[in-house]
């Protein structure tokens, strides 16, 4: 490994375990095969807990079906217009059965002979935001309505 692959190799891995945006990879079922400490921490689940499990580990039930059906057209089609830059908003469901809103883009992952091998998330809480925004426009609405 020349000194700049394991430079690059270093930085992804400090990135991977400090960022506080959560950074899961799943396999092409959708299974969970990196869970770092961001999704630790945003969906309570600890690795150990994460790795090996279905994404419904944080789909809301109501969702599942919505989600599995995109899933797999995405990773037949290995198009998705939330890899460009888009982020996609969607509630998500933390340890303790709480509804959680957060944004991810994503990324497709491929083997050495580019196979699709899986997906990568980066996923980021605006629970906080989400709820500020609906707090503003309860606001104006009832300032229109006087």
């Amino acid at each position: 490994m020349s000194n700049h692959d394991r430079t690059r190799a270093q930085v992804g891995a400090a990135l991977l375990e400090s960022t506080s945006d959560a950074i899961i990879l799943t396999d092409v079922e959708g299974i969970i095969r990196l869970w770092n400490p961001g999704a630790e921490r945003i969906f309570g689940h600890s690795r150990e807990a994460a790795l090996g499990c279905s994404l419904d580990l944080i789909i809301p039930q109501r969702l599942r079906a919505r989600h599995w059906s995109g899933y797999h057209e995405v990773m037949r089609t290995q198009r998705s217009r939330y890899g460009a830059g888009d982020t996609l908003a969607v509630p998500a469901l933390r340890s303790d059965g709480v509804e959680i809103s957060v944004e991810f883009s994503l990324t497709f992952c491929h083997d050495a002979e580019q196979t699709l091998d899986g997906m990568v998330a980066v996923i980021r809480d605006v629970t906080e935001r989400f709820q500020e925004i609906r707090a503003l426009r309860k606001a104006l609405a009832a300032r229109d309505e006087t």
